[in-house]
């Protein structure tokens, strides 16, 4: 293995030089640093990134807790954050969280440990006055979700009125009936987004059959299972917001296995724009998040955290957008007398 001492032989300069090359160009001279870069270029030198942290007690390595990794949206936001770090000279490691709060707070045991610079969660189940503390004391930054009243930098939609966006699209072609499969409600997205449906429900005084509203986990699973239970009714719903795509498949899957279509039977609206919206039949209509956006926006955030620099403001909202595919239609009223 080449040593920081074969370099400093071959360029005839010091170890300290070597390490100043490496770490802090910017205080040697040109002539001096081309002959270092010869050298490593020859030796085919890698740094003890080790010995690194040891001196600069920085890891170059941030954590990405996300809820769910079996989820599909949250690729595209990894794929933002990623490209960023590493643009940036980090690696990212992610966490699955699996929905659960105490997983959540052993990944922040490893910034307490000094294995990570900083943070970003996908994802807010814990305590909020377990994050507000490690934020205290460490970068982290929220994306996705957020907490309540929090100082936490943060970068998301607007979940509420997203939610009523889509709900009001089902009314304005026509339906009246119209069921929603929610997310969990001890996730702020569950809650907003059902928060949404409501509003756009009292906006045009449709009234709302609590037998139609029911509690999802944002799976296929429940989509499919939930939507069952709409189908069992004697007056089924018309039209069914649900509040991730995954859970809106599922509920078409189940339309399907009634011999009714969609959207000619009910029509179904999701959430997110994941990839297999667009390529499913019928292609799902959906709200769109810019999710590699939000990815890079919190990476961003997180190296001025990490840099000590301000940041103008706490929560950052981008847009979203109403996708229009296949999955609803004006209701044929002929059915649903």
């Amino acid at each position: 293995m080449v040593r920081i001492v074969d370099v400093a032989k071959k360029a005839n300069v010091s170890t300290a030089t070597v390490s100043r090359v490496i770490s802090k160009p910017d205080t040697v001279r040109e002539e001096t640093i081309n002959k270092v870069l010869r050298a490593i270029k020859e030796l085919n030198y890698h740094p003890n990134v080790l010995a690194r942290q040891l001196r600069t007690s920085e890891t170059k390595t941030v954590i990405v807790v996300i809820p769910d990794i079996s989820n599909p949206f949250f690729s595209k936001v990894l794929r933002g954050i990623e490209n960023l770090a590493s643009a940036n000279g980090y690696q990212v490691l992610l966490g699955d969280a699996l929905n659960d709060s105490e997983q959540e707070s052993r990944y922040l045991d490893m910034l307490r440990q000094k294995k990570a610079d900083g943070m970003i969660l996908l994802t807010a189940k814990m305590k909020p006055e377990l994050v507000e503390e490690m934020a205290n004391e460490f970068p982290v930054v929220l994306a996705c979700e957020y907490i309540e009243g929090s100082s936490i930098p943060t970068i998301s939609i607007d979940n509420v009125s997203s939610a009523r966006k889509a709900t009001e699209y089902l009314i304005q072609l026509g339906h009246r009936r119209i069921g929603t499969i929610s997310g969990p409600l001890d996730s702020v997205l569950g809650q907003d987004r059902l928060k949404g449906f409501y509003q756009a429900m009292a906006r045009y005084s449709l009234s709302v059959d609590p037998v139609l509203v029911q509690e999802g986990h944002f799976n296929y699973e429940s989509g499919f299972n939930l939507m069952k239970k709409f189908l069992a009714l004697n007056k089924m719903p018309t039209g069914v917001f649900a509040a991730n795509d995954e859970m809106a498949l599922g509920a078409i899957r189940a339309i399907r296995t009634m011999n009714l279509r969609v959207p000619e039977d009910i029509s179904v609206i999701g959430f997110d724009d994941i990839h297999f919206s667009s390529i499913f039949e019928p292609a799902l209509t959906t709200i769109s998040q810019p999710a590699f956006e939000i990815g890079s926006k919190a990476m961003e955030l997180l190296i001025m955290l990490m840099d000590k620099k301000k940041i103008e403001k706490n929560q950052y909202i981008l847009d979203d957008s109403l996708v229009i595919r296949e999955s609803c239609s004006k209701i044929n009223k002929s059915l649903h007398i």
